[in-house]
């Protein structure tokens, strides 16, 4: 019993100092703010629960690679063509949403370019009828906002480097 406690309650995150903490928390705050602005004023349906999950990897693990612009980018239009695509031969039906999920982490993953986050927009698009160019303009100007700020807020101290530089 212990063992499995002590395999559950370990924690495999590096301890970050609170400066880097709090300043992930105000970055991730502020791109959601002004994807909720940008929101208001155009009446797109910009602020989805998806782009607050990849906020806390943009902000909270700029180094990890599923945070990475390309693993963004890619990984919100994937999901959107393969959530077009399901949605035209199963239209209406539930079960879309469903084989969409596994698809795109089927493609993203052939492809290095995974964003968990990504996974989720079949099922808001099915729930909410986010669909057409609608879905991608909508995933195409968050995904540009966060990572445009998520650059700018790792370059105040204390710096992180983003993206990532491959050398």
């Amino acid at each position: 019993m212990r063992r499995f406690a002590r395999i559950l309650l370990t924690r495999h995150e590096t301890p970050v100092g609170l400066g880097s903490n709090v300043k992930a928390g105000i970055g991730a705050a502020l791109g959601m703010c002004f994807v909720g602005y940008l929101a208001s004023t155009t009446d797109l349906p910009l602020l989805l629960a998806p782009l607050g999950a990849s906020s806390a990897l943009l902000f909270g693990q700029p180094s990890s690679p599923l945070a990475q612009p390309l693993n963004v980018m890619a990984g919100f239009f994937i999901s959107a063509v393969i959530c077009e695509a399901s949605f035209s031969l199963f239209p209406g039906v539930w079960i879309a949403a469903a084989l969409s999920v596994g698809m795109a982490i089927v493609v993203m993953r052939a492809l290095r370019v995974t964003h968990p986050p990504a996974c989720a927009l079949p099922i808001l698009a099915f729930g909410n009828g986010l669909h057409g160019l609608q879905l991608f303009v909508v995933v195409l100007i968050g995904c540009l906002v966060l990572i445009s700020l998520a650059i700018i807020v790792h370059n105040i101290p204390p710096r992180r480097e983003y993206p990532h530089r491959v050398e």
